[in-house]
């Protein structure tokens, strides 16, 4: 709401008649002067102070503050619980899957082996019978694998 006031002619805001009737500016001069183009969107809301009371600036204020608030303590939440997940799975998960890494290599390994030494009994027992020492390790089995 704009209140109106009278200022005394002695005052240095008072004019006379003859000031405020012989201005030689007009109201298209003055709008000229005012680059519309260049205007930026900050200035545009600078603008809007003037015409939203300070009640209702009051509450956005609050609200966005308290919107403010609210995010950066969730973001924080959020950035704790990140640390403590990546942190976790670095110290338990990465030691986990080097160790099941080396047992897949060692089963690897033992198939390997396993093949180097059934060929080597191909080439021994020429008749393609299993020898019974292959029969007794193909049967025996230790428990897990």
């Amino acid at each position: 709401m704009v209140k109106v006031k009278e200022v005394p002619e002695d005052s240095p805001y008072g004019s006379s008649d003859s000031e405020a009737s012989g201005s030689s500016e007009s109201l298209a001069s003055v709008l000229s002067d005012i680059d519309v183009q260049n205007e930026s969107i900050v200035d545009r809301l600078v603008a809007l102070v003037d015409i939203v009371p300070p009640q209702t600036r009051n509450n956005i204020s609050t609200s966005v503050s308290t919107v403010a608030t609210h995010v950066q303590k969730t973001g924080k939440r959020v950035g704790n619980v990140l640390w403590v997940v990546i942190t976790s799975v670095l110290l338990v998960g990465l030691p986990l899957a080097l160790v099941l890494e080396d047992e897949a290599k060692l089963a690897q390994q033992e198939k390997e082996y396993n093949a180097q030494q059934q060929g080597q009994q191909a080439l021994l027992n020429p008749s393609g019978l299993p020898t019974m020492e292959q029969q007794k390790r193909d049967s025996l089995v230790p428990p897990g694998f």
